[in-house]
C-alpha cells in the first residue's frame, strides 16, 4: 500500500549485521528506502547485506561504528548526514545481552550493556533529531526495545534495566520532538530466533520447551521477518500519528498472566459441535424413516 511506501527516504539501521537488524534493513529496502548499514568494525555481514539491498534497486551505504564508544557517536551521525544527505528514519537496533546472576554481573559487562543498549540510542537519536530539526525533516525514530523492558526476566538484570530505560527514553523523546513533527516509537519483541542468546549457559532444550508452552500463538518463537510489519508501520506515513508507543511483538506472552491453558479442558468448536449434533439428528431421522 502507498501509505507504507518508503520510496525517496533514507534509513539508518544500527546493529545491521545482526539477525534482526539485517532483516529489518532489507525490509526497509523492499519498501523503497535507501539504507545506511552500521555495525561494529570487521563485520563481514554488512558487505553481503549491502549487496542484497542493492539487488532490490535501492542504495546501500556501509558505515562501521562501535556503539560502546559514546564519545564518537555524535561525529558518526554527522558523517552519515554528510555522506547521504539526510536521514528520514533512524532504527536503533543494536543490542547486547549476557546471562548471569545479579551478584555475578561484571561491572564492565554492566557498563557495556547500558552503553550499547541505552546510551548509544540516546546519543544517536539526539544528534539525528538535531539534524532533522535543522533541515525541517519530519522524521521517524524507532527503538528496538524488548518485552524485558516491560517485565523482568531472571539472569538478565543489566539487559532488563537497559531496555526499561529505552522504553522511557522513547516516551521522553516523543514528548520533546512532537512539536517538530518527529515521531519516536519502540518495537518490543518477545523471543525471536536470532543468535543474541547463543552463548547463554542454560539447559537450552528444556528451557525452549518450557518457554514455548507459555507462548499463546501456536507455542512458537517469532522470526525476525515478523518484526518488519511493525517497523514499516512506525517508519512510514501509515504511522504518522503514532508516537511515544511501544509495539509488543511477542506471540501473546505478555497478555498471559498465568500459564493456565494446559490445565483447562480441550477447546471445543461450537460450530463443529453443532454440525455434529445436526448430523447425528439427521442420521437418526433417516434410520427411523427406513424402519417405518
Amino acid at each position: 500500500m502507498k501509505i507504507f511506501d518508503l520510496s525517496g527516504r533514507t534509513c539508518l539501521v544500527t546493529g545491521a549485521a545482526g539477525g534482526i537488524g539485517g532483516v529489518l534493513a532489507l525490509g526497509l529496502a523492499e519498501a523503497g528506502a535507501d539504507v545506511v548499514l552500521s555495525d561494529r568494525p570487521g563485520s563481514e555481514r554488512l558487505a553481503t547485506l549491502a549487496e542484497e539491498i542493492r539487488g532490490t534497486g535501492r542504495r546501500a551505504t556501509v558505515r562501521e561504528q562501535d556503539l560502546s564508544r559514546p564519545e564518537e557517536l555524535l561525529g558518526f551521525v554527522d558523517a552519515v548526514w554528510a555522506e547521504v544527505g539526510r536521514v528520514d528514519v533512524l532504527v536503533n537496533c543494536a543490542g547486547v545481552a549476557r546471562l548471569s546472576r545479579f551478584n555475578e554481573v561484571d561491572p564492565d559487562d554492566w557498563h557495556t550493556t547500558l552503553t550499547t543498549n541505552l546510551t548509544a540510542p540516546f546519543l544517536l537519536s539526539r544528534r539525528t533529531a538535531e539534524h532533522m530539526i535543522h533541515r525541517g525533516v519530519q522524521g521517524r525514530i524507532v527503538m528496538l526495545s524488548s518485552k524485558n523492558g516491560i517485565v523482568g526476566e531472571p539472569g538478565l538484570v543489566a539487559y532488563n534495566a537497559s531496555k526499561a530505560g529505552l522504553e522511557q527514553l522513547t516516551q521522553s523523546l516523543a514528548l520533546e520532538l512532537g512539536e517538530h513533527g518527529i515521531t519516536v516509537n519502540a518495537i518490543a519483541p518477545g523471543v525471536i530466533e536470532t543468535g543474541i542468546d547463543a552463548d547463554f549457559e542454560l539447559e537450552r532444550s528444556a528451557f525452549e520447551a518450557y518457554y514455548r508452552e507459555h507462548i499463546p500463538l501456536r507455542h512458537r518463537f517469532g522470526s525476525p521477518r515478523e518484526l518488519v510489519g511493525a517497523l514499516l508501520l512506525l517508519a512510514s506515513d501509515a504511522g504518522s500519528y503514532i508516537t511515544g508507543q511501544s509495539v509488543v511483538v511477542d506471540g501473546g506472552v505478555l497478555a498471559s498472566q498465568l500459564p493456565r491453558m494446559q490445565f483447562m479442558r480441550p477447546y471445543v468448536n461450537a460450530l463443529e459441535a453443532r454440525d455434529a449434533e445436526q448430523h447425528g439428528a439427521d442420521g437418526a431421522r433417516g434410520a427411523g424413516e427406513e424402519r417405518s
